[in-house]
C-alpha cells in the first residue's frame, strides 16, 4: 500500500493542492484548461479526492499504530 502511495496518491493529491492554489490566486484551473469542463475533468477530480481520503486513511492509521 505505501508504494500505491508514493506513487499514485500523492503527487494526484499535490496535482490538486497546486490547481486550488491556482484557482485561489490567480483563478486560473489548470484541470479545467488542460481537460476541459466535461466527464474527464470530473474524474480528475474524483480521483484527487480518492486520493486525498487514502492518504488520510493512511496517516489516521499510522497514527493509531504509535499510540499503542
Amino acid at each position: 500500500m505505501n508504494k500505491f502511495m508514493n506513487y499514485v496518491c500523492r503527487p494526484l493529491v499535490l496535482i490538486g493542492a497546486l490547481n486550488w492554489g491556482l484557482v485561489g490566486a490567480f483563478n486560473f484551473n489548470l484541470v479545467a484548461v488542460l481537460f476541459g469542463t466535461g466527464v474527464f475533468a470530473r474524474i480528475i477530480y474524483l480521483l484527487v479526492g480518492l486520493s486525498a481520503l487514502c492518504l488520510i486513511y493512511m496517516a489516521m492509521r499510522n497514527i493509531s499504530k504509535n499510540k499503542d
